[in-house]
């Protein structure tokens, strides 16, 4: 017999936790945070967790009150008897610090992970990792999902002809690879220089996007310096139209600026993180039901293979 399930739900994430719990027919999961004057807090359950796999969603975007609030949930879900422990975590925070690239730096990602496993979280479930390799980073088992569930049916519902598949930067070839593969269309390239962390030198394209319909494929749009130049530097090769597939809308300022005035047509992001910026080429689709349907199959020790369309 299979322990019972609850899920509870971080302060800014409660909107994605109401949606998985709707879709799975269940309650959501009573919890108190208390704030105490100095911007310290306390995590307590109000209802019995004792015996049961309890489900912890919470993305860790900035800032990082939210790590701090995930991981006094577990170290509370610990402390409560619960059976496991399973953080459901949208977005990964942290995660572009993921390997030494210069001397004398930390490696944020791995440090994150082991504070995970150190307040004692049995399982991870999240979506599009800044780096796949963030995986091996964890002790205990990952769920690593895919975006590419809720994107590629809206990406056919356009029925755009002369379609290409692009990437913003080198680093997201890979993903944008997997599209191109997918759709059998081109794969451009970008490739681009930076001055600094979030300021971008140059970019050059790499390939054919003259009269196209160009798709750009990224795992997070931050202040969209990047995403926004590949977009106007395709429009001024004579590409067709510009529109943007990111998994995770971070949008600092001025990012929803530049994207209302740059040359992209659309900006699709998931609601792995809550935008609550004015762009009016924003749209929004709901990763919600594949976050539920994988705790569906986790709690009934089911594959969770078919949630992967590429």
């Amino acid at each position: 017999m299979l322990p019972p399930f609850k899920i509870f739900a971080g302060t800014k994430s409660e909107y994605m936790a109401k949606e998985i719990c709707k879709d799975l027919g269940v309650e959501l999961g009573k919890m108190n945070i208390l704030h105490f004057a100095d911007g310290e807090f306390e995590v307590s359950f109000e209802e019995s967790i004792r015996g049961c796999e309890v489900f912890l969603v919470q993305s860790t975007f900035p800032n990082s009150d939210n790590l701090m609030e995930l991981l006094l949930m577990i170290d509370a879900a610990k402390r409560a008897s619960a059976a496991s422990i399973i953080a459901v975590m949208p977005y990964f925070g942290w995660a572009r610090q993921d390997r030494k690239d210069k001397p004398r730096v930390s490696i944020a990602a791995k440090l994150v992970a082991d504070l995970l496993s150190t307040a004692g979280v049995d399982r991870v479930i999240c979506m599009d990792l800044h780096a796949d390799q963030i995986q091996g980073f964890f002790n205990v088992p990952v769920d690593h999902l895919y975006a590419s569930s809720v994107f590629i049916p809206y990406i056919e519902s356009l029925h755009l002809q002369d379609m290409v598949i692009a990437t913003p930067d080198v680093g997201g070839a890979k993903r944008a690879n997997n599209y191109a593969k997918y759709f059998d269309v081109p794969l451009v390239l970008c490739h681009k220089q930076r001055a600094k962390a979030n300021v971008v030198a140059s970019m050059t394209v790499i390939g054919d996007v003259k009269d196209k319909n160009v798709i750009l494929i990224d795992d997070m749009v931050d202040t969209a310096g990047t995403i926004t130049k590949a977009a106007d530097l395709m429009m001024s090769e004579g590409a067709k139209s510009v529109r943007a597939l990111c998994s995770h809308a971070i949008m600092s300022d001025p990012a929803s600026d530049r994207v209302n005035d740059c040359s992209i047509e659309e900006m699709i992001f998931t609601n792995s993180i809550p935008y609550t910026g004015s762009c009016r080429k924003c749209t929004i689709l709901s990763v919600a039901r594949l976050f539920a349907d994988t705790i569906r199959r986790v709690h009934e020790n089911q594959s969770i293979s078919s949630q992967y369309l590429i």
